[in-house]
């Protein structure tokens, strides 16, 4: 079976290494092509920190946040470096729906 995927900054990939995920940790600027190559193999799950989803381009985050398989989750680096981004209102403004 496959193994869920973090693609991130090295030592955040560290600490997702020794909870048994397989990482990736290229440039920032190479999140995309990461990300296209994970979706080729189909892992469980893509985790990728704020950071390197930053350096996707809107339409891009949404293509690859809108997809049922693989799903993929934008985390906190292990610094804290870059904010995730609010869910609740990502779906509200999905919907439609104001708060």
């Amino acid at each position: 079976m496959d193994r869920p995927l973090f693609i991130g900054d090295e030592t955040t990939a560290a600490g997702y290494r020794l909870a048994g995920l397989e990482v990736r940790s290229p440039s920032p600027e190479a999140a995309a092509a990461e990300l296209d190559r994970a979706r080729d193999r189909w892992p469980p799950l893509i985790l990728i920190t704020a950071e390197y989803a930053a350096h996707l381009q809107p339409a891009e985050l949404e293509r690859f946040l809108s997809r049922a398989e693989p799903p993929l989750q934008v985390v906190t680096d292990a610094a804290g470096r870059v904010p995730v981004p609010d869910l609740a209102a990502r779906i509200r403004a999905r919907v439609g729906v104001e708060s």
